[in-house]
Formats: C-alpha cells, structure tokens, sequence
C-alpha cells in the first residue's frame, strides 16, 4: 500500500511540474488560442474537480453549482467595477459567501433523496437565475463591465498574454486537487464515500451524515465559487446567463461524469476531452460549432454510461488490469 501512494504521488508531483514547464516548452502554447484552450481545460477541470467532492466523492448529485460559480464572480466583480478595488478580496468574500448560501439551501434539501435532490437543484439555479436578472445593485441583465486597470497579478490582468492567467489558473488548479488529494487520504474522505455508499449504513456505524453531507456542500461551493472569480477575471465581465446557468451547471456534471465520478484524475481527463473538442468545433465551424461539440459531448456521454459508467478511468483501470493478468499468465 505505501508503494502505490508513492507511485500515485509520484504521478500527481509530475503532471504538476509538466503543467508549469508547459509554457516554457518550445513550440507548445505558443499561439494565443492555444494558450486559452490550456486555460480553459485547467479551470473546468478544477470546477469539476469542485463539483466532484459533492456528486462523486459523497454521491450527492447537485445539479445547482452554477450558483456558487456565479456567486465568486459576482464577489470579483463587485470588489473590482462597483469598488474599484482589487478582486483577490471580493474572490475570497464570495467564496465564503458562497460556502454559506450552499449550507443554508443544502440542509432543506438534503431531507430530498435521489432523483429529488437533484430536481430541487435545478430549481435553486433558475431561482439565482431570475434573482441576478432583475438585481440592479449587481447589475440586473446587463451584468458587470470591467474597465481598464493597470496588468499584473495585483489587478490580475494582462493584456498582451496569456501566460498571467495560465499560471494562475494553474495555482487554482493545484489549490482544488491539492484539497481533494487531502480528503481522499483523510477521515473526510472515509466519511464521503461511506456516505455514498449507503447513509443508513454510515450512521449505524456511527458517521453523522448531515454533518458529512453540509461539509462536502461547503467546500465544494467555496472551491467552485474561486473557479467563477477566475471565470469573471479572465472573461473581464459577468452577468447571469454566463454564470448562473444550467448550461453551465451541466459542465460541472457531465465533464466528472465523462472522466470517472469520484476519482481524483476523472475531471481533469474530462475536460482533456471535452474543452478542446468546445473550443476546436466552434473555431473551425464558427456558429453552429457551438452546437456541434453538445452533440458530440451528449454522445460519449451516453456510450460511456451504457458501456464504461466509470467513464475514462474505468477504461484506463479495465486495460490495467487485462495488461496484469496478461503478465501474470505469461509468467
């Protein structure tokens, strides 16, 4: 057991030094769309990572993390066009923020079982939805514009690169994998997945599910409303449809899901796919790319549930173990 967390550790201290070195690779992100794909495929990477605490690690299917997305962003937003301050503050008060919205809306809802919960979900979405639409203090429909500050990491802009922005959705990447590499050799993690596996069960033995469940919903809208501060920062505006969506509560879903639901490398092997299949199909294609990649994406997703329910994982632990038995019986 020692042998495979240092080889897993091993692993994870890799991908991170070749995801730093990336930049300095001749040849590699050198164009700016290529940079933004690698942006892109790091931050929805991280919000599924996020989302993946809730729905995979505790088996709680949220289909509202748009909320505490769009709540992160608003906090940036607000700090920086209404303030004219810096956003780190406002990124930091809407991450709290959020944890709490999360508490205060979960504990009703966690009485909901199953297909109930996340029905209730997607009503918390258009609830936030509707609220932001209409809330003139943060901007009502037209939302929050940015003006033009001075670059660098105190104002967290740059306009002449990319490469700001790539090591800082770096740092949040690091920050939301580094929490869930923590819980998953923790009593946390023990805790999640005695949750998922059965509740009634986890209580005879003596784990307080709600407990469990408001703490999973906690840190996962925090780290997911850090994801939408970055979101708000790199887009330079925000409004409703772009954050408080169920278009974009789906990406938290179904990238996990494409990836494995409950694994460490799931998401990021999910938005390996499917951001560059987005951001490749709708530049090729122009309008109708951004229909063309739903397609494909709702696609894979249903060969994977139908064949592979684990998603990429499962297929890469299925051809593991076929390599091992194949040695073993050469042997």
């Amino acid at each position: 057991m020692k042998n495979r967390k240092r080889s897993v550790d091993f692993l994870w201290l890799g991908l991170l030094a070749f995801l730093a070195l990336l930049p300095l690779i001749p040849g590699l992100l050198r164009s700016s769309f290529t940079q933004h794909v690698a942006i892109q495929i790091l931050l929805y990477a991280s919000m599924a990572q996020a989302w993946n605490i809730l729905g995979g690690y505790c088996g709680q299917v949220s289909f509202g993390h748009s909320v505490f997305f769009g709540i992160g962003a608003y906090g940036a937003g607000m700090a920086v066009v209404k303030y004219g301050m810096i956003p780190w503050p406002g990124a930091f008060i809407g991450a709290v923020l959020a944890a709490a919205v999360a508490v205060v809306i979960s504990y009703p809802c966690f009485k909901l079982k199953g297909h109930y919960f996340a029905i209730a979900t997607f009503a918390i979405v258009e609830i936030f939805n509707r609220l932001f639409m209409v809330w003139y203090w943060v901007g009502g429909a037209l939302g929050l514009d940015y003006s033009f500050t001075d670059q660098g990491w105190t104002h967290f802009v740059w306009y002449e690169s990319k490469r700001g922005y790539y090591f800082g959705v770096l740092l949040l990447f690091l920050l939301v994998f580094g929490v869930v590499r923590w819980i998953e050799r923790n009593r946390l993690g023990f805790y999640l997945r005695a949750v998922r596996e059965g509740q009634e069960t986890a209580e005879s033995l003596g784990v307080n599910s709600a407990k469990v469940k408001l703490m999973a919903m906690a840190l996962s809208a925090f780290l997911a409303a850090l994801c939408g501060a970055f979101f708000a920062q790199y887009n330079y505006r925000v409004d409703p449809p772009m954050v408080m969506s169920l278009d974009m509560s789906m990406k938290f879903v179904l990238i996990t899901i494409l990836g494995g639901l409950g694994t460490f490398y799931g998401p990021l092997l999910g938005a390996a796919l499917l951001i560059p299949l987005q951001e490749y199909s709708r530049a090729f294609l122009g309008g109708i790319g951004g229909g063309v990649d739903l397609i494909i994406f709702g696609l894979l997703i249903i060969i994977v549930v139908v064949y592979q329910p684990r998603g990429i994982m499962g297929i890469i632990d299925g051809i593991r173990v076929k390599a091992k038995r194949s040695k073993e019986g050469g042997e």
